[in-house]
């Protein structure tokens, strides 16, 4: 069998043994309804608020101010359309970058469907966005400012804290997507004045469809699934009470083992990044490497072809990504490598590799040769040389 390198980790990342076993109970023994008031019920909800609880110390939150969702793109529909409709006779203005995540630049689309408008500010060649655009931006009819914390293409680090005081002093609430931050850089809504934050589980080794919300306290926001009272009315439907678990432990394990993964995963990166540099003629790096994600290594090949790429490292044994996992199969090119200056076929040319907690780099050094061999080989294919 092929020894095969997962590099792909913002897309996803396996659920840990110590998250697989704190969720097993809840599938098992312990699967009452957490609304029911028999004992298996009190048990379901007692983990409920151990997890409420988890989620909250790891950003710096009152557990009360956590709601559990089935992920990061409902975490922003709700953040987004909630406040949106909650404060629409204040102002109907929001404030975005060109640069987010699609479960926010669709949300955006929506709302303006509906008669709001967005301003989407565009980023700096680094994929930063200059926090003095977004106070200039501000009319006295904005009622949101909605900002990711980390990229999920190119991993740039977002001047959240800046931004959030910007909204603060303005009387602005301030939502930032924290999905790809969350476990892999600290991350404290007091020290960033977020009114809201996103969260999914499975970006942290955690499972898959389950995330949170983390709403301020005295933050006015309408809920979007209607029924019973779940998450103080404002999320009904029967809560996944292994998920939830999964996700408290998953980001407890994420913010004790925080600053040994990050070293781990950025010496990982960096051993991809110049080997790829050194080995492959015509590669950019798209961002820069201060201010980055610790994982993130986002490359582009002159005279390539990136689903090409992409399907023969998969030949190879190596999964990766051209983007967003959540527009694989799209054909068109990254939103977020045009907003940073790349044309179309630099664009196209793109390679996202993410290292995780199990990567080593002897697999490094395996996937640098193995991109640069394909590359050469589609060069000749294509060009001639």
């Amino acid at each position: 069998m092929m020894n095969r390198i997962y590099l792909d980790h913002a897309a996803t990342t396996p659920v840990s043994e110590s998250v697989l076993s704190e969720m097993m109970p809840f599938f098992r023994s312990c699967w009452g309804n957490a609304s029911a008031v028999y004992a298996t019920g009190r048990e379901a909800r007692k983990a409920i608020e151990k997890a409420r609880k988890q989620v909250a110390e790891a950003i710096g939150a009152e557990p009360r101010e956590i709601l559990f969702t089935g992920g990061g793109s409902e975490s922003d529909n709700l953040a987004l359309k909630g406040t949106a409709f909650a404060l629409q006779e204040k102002g109907k203005h929001i404030i975005t970058s060109a640069i987010e995540h699609p479960a926010v630049l669709n949300t955006c689309r929506w709302l303006e469907k509906h008669g709001f408008e967005v301003t989407y500010i565009m980023p700096e060649s680094t994929g930063l966005i200059d926090p003095a655009k977004v106070r200039t931006c501000i009319r006295d009819d904005t009622i949101l400012i909605s900002m990711m914390a980390a990229n999920n293409e190119i991993g740039t680090l977002e001047p959240v804290a800046e931004v959030g005081a910007i909204a603060k002093e303005r009387n602005i609430l301030f939502h930032t997507d924290a999905v790809q931050a969350v476990g892999a850089v600290p991350v404290n809504v007091q020290e960033w004045n977020a009114d809201l934050l996103s969260i999914s589980a499975h970006k942290f080794y955690g499972p898959k469809g389950t995330g949170a919300l983390y709403v301020r306290r005295g933050t006015r926001i309408d809920s979007l699934i209607h029924g019973g009272e779940q998450e103080r009315g404002l999320r009904a439907g029967t809560e996944n009470v292994p998920a939830i678990v999964g996700l408290g432990k998953a980001i407890e394990n994420a913010n004790r083992d925080l600053d040994i993964n990050a070293a781990q995963t950025a010496l990982l990166r960096d051993r991809l990044i110049s080997g790829i540099m050194k080995e492959i003629p015509g590669a950019r790096l798209n961002g820069t490497i201060a201010g980055r994600l610790p994982n993130n290594c986002n490359i582009s090949f002159e005279g390539i072809d990136g689903e090409a790429l992409l399907l023969r490292l998969d030949l190879a044994g190596i999964a990766a990504s051209s983007g967003s996992a959540c527009t694989a199969g799209n054909q068109e090119v990254s939103h977020v490598l045009k907003a940073i200056g790349l044309t179309e076929n630099e664009a196209k040319g793109s390679l996202r590799l993410t290292t995780g907690t199990g990567n080593t780099e002897k697999e490094m050094d395996e996937a640098v040769h193995a991109i640069s061999e394909i590359v050469k080989d589609l060069r000749t294919l294509y060009h001639g040389r």
